[in-house]
């Protein structure tokens, strides 16, 4: 009885873990999220939402890959509180990207909440970006890294002029400790509503981004909406859905659009 239960735990583990054998040819496609609470996800997680996404695998704290569901914030070592955690952008780019590829998923989401991209630089005292670095390597063992995606500055909205310098800091710094000079880097645009009237500035300040930086994107959020009232920065979970599917259509023209084994749906 009790090599039955053995047996049984064993298939129970191998069936929830990717955990990269490498005697087979099945490699991942590694994205990782970085940001404030946007890209943490702060949509409500609806029944809708609670699936896990087919083809996709998270990254865990034990450096393991585990079917992807949300809150795909969860295992951030930098978070906010568990119960804070909820629909961003990550849910639906995964499903997307997974759906037209036909490949397996990686993810990578490491966000927290309120942060500020002085804070995300290399060298900041927080070591938001240590800790980022070190759960993508950890990832990368299971396959190849293909993009970043960025979402954040509301934290940062009422200073755009000095925005940038910082940010082409940040790319340049993650593109050559990641060893890959042309790494894509995807942006997202803020709401576009705020109680101090800083979003239009800022986000036309991010609409440049790719005159600044190499092989970068800017994502749009318009006609998104908010989680609760114009008084709250977060998008609602259908509004993370639809900025995800953005991020997804930039990510498949820059990562995949000229592999002919890609879905052309």
């Amino acid at each position: 009885m009790k090599h039955i239960l053995f047996s049984l735990c064993l298939l129970i583990i191998s069936v929830a873990t990717y955990a990269g054998d490498k005697s087979t040819d099945t490699k991942l496609d590694i994205f990782l999220f970085i940001g404030q609470s946007n890209m943490a996800g702060r949509g409500y997680i609806t029944d809708n939402y609670k699936d896990s996404i087919d083809n996709v695998y998270l990254l865990t704290p034990t450096g393991d890959m585990e079917p992807a569901s949300n809150p795909l914030n969860k295992y951030s070592t930098i978070r906010k509180d568990l119960k804070m955690q909820g629909v961003g952008p990550a849910y639906s780019f995964s499903k997307t990207i997974a759906k037209k590829t036909g490949h397996k998923l990686g993810l990578v989401v490491n966000a927290r909440g309120g942060t500020s991209i002085h804070s995300w630089l290399k060298g900041a005292e927080a070591n938001y970006y240590r800790e980022a670095l070190s759960r993508i390597r950890q990832a990368m063992k299971y396959g190849t890294l293909k993009a970043i995606i960025w979402h954040q500055g509301e934290s940062d909205s009422r200073h755009p002029e000095t925005y940038m310098a910082k940010l082409q800091k940040l790319v340049t710094d993650l593109r050559k400790d990641l060893g890959n000079e042309d790494l894509p880097f995807i942006v997202g645009e803020i709401a576009e509503w705020s109680t101090d009237d800083s979003s239009e500035a800022f986000n036309n300040m991010l609409r440049t981004v790719p005159q600044h930086i190499p092989n970068s994107y800017c994502v749009s959020s318009k006609e998104l909406v908010p989680l609760i009232n114009e008084k709250d920065p977060h998008f609602s979970a259908d509004s993370q859905i639809i900025l995800g599917k953005r991020y997804a259509e930039v990510v498949y023209k820059a990562c995949y659009a000229n592999e002919s084994g890609s879905s052309a749906q």
